[in-house]
């Protein structure tokens, strides 16, 4: 989910850099908001870079901007690994855009990521990042552009790369629960509405496939996280391992029916 985290930031610093052409130039309300928001952009460093976003939020609460900055913000965090900001800021976009596909994803994908199997709550978060999914699917298949110099294929491929995420959380969900069968489903589902390659999905759909003994399948979803070009190294070196792993198991599976 980080790269494609990445890639929403671009899109929707985009849209804050664009607020400065003629064309949404009546957007900042005073010079000193303008300043404000140029400083969000000047600056690179990703600390500095929230504390501007709390700069324009505070003294200028009636911003244009505000879901924007507040979804910059939300993953930013979440590309830092900070769970408990990246909750807070996503919890506030929701606040201000009830309907926001960004932070019902978000919410969906971070909660399942960071429940452990013992945990005393496990249920509750479980159902909550579900939830969340489910929203996040049917408020993806109407996002707005969030740069307007987006094209519509450009959009189209957010709204499913938006959906396919939501499922993924849902697949982390099921398989917490120990639910192979739904795990494999939604897995299956995020590799196919997918718009951005992510040899995770596969990995992930691999791992479901090994739990429930489907080995065969499993080691075609690792070769296709291993034959994606995109894949990063270390996502290729855990695919071969579970894909040597899923072979071996396999090999030592007893023939159905033995005793």
């Amino acid at each position: 989910m980080k790269t494609r985290c990445k890639s929403w930031i671009t899109l929707l610093c985009g849209a804050l850099t664009l607020g400065f052409s003629p064309l949404w130039a009546q957007k900042p309300k005073s010079q000193k908001e303008a300043e404000a928001l140029q400083a969000v952009m000047a600056t690179k460093n990703p600390d500095d870079q929230v504390k501007a976003i709390e700069n324009v939020l505070t003294n200028f609460a009636d911003t244009e901007y505000k879901v924007a900055l507040l979804q910059v913000a939300m993953q930013i965090e979440s590309q830092k690994g900070d769970f408990t900001q990246t909750t807070f800021y996503a919890e506030r976009l929701l606040d201000a855009d009830p309907k926001n596909a960004f932070a019902f994803v978000t919410l969906a994908g971070e909660t399942a990521r960071h429940t452990r199997e013992f945990d005393l709550d496990k249920e509750e978060k479980l159902a909550k990042a579900d939830k969340w999914a489910k929203a996040g699917i049917e408020a993806a298949k109407i996002v707005p552009k969030p740069n307007p110099a987006m094209t519509d294929d450009q959009l189209e491929g957010l709204r499913k790369d938006l959906q396919s995420q939501a499922y993924v959380a849902m697949g982390m969900s099921a398989t917490l629960r120990k639910k192979t069968d739904d795990a494999i489903a939604n897995y299956q589902q995020a590799a196919a509405v997918a718009a951005t390659p992510d040899s995770t999905v596969w990995v992930r759909l691999g791992q479901a496939y090994m739990d429930s003994g489907k080995y065969d399948d499993a080691v075609a979803s690792f070769d296709k996280a291993l034959s994606d070009p995109t894949a990063p190294e270390q996502v290729k070196q855990i695919a071969q391992a579970k894909k040597t792993e899923s072979a071996a198991k396999k090999a030592g599976a007893k023939p159905p029916g033995a005793p």
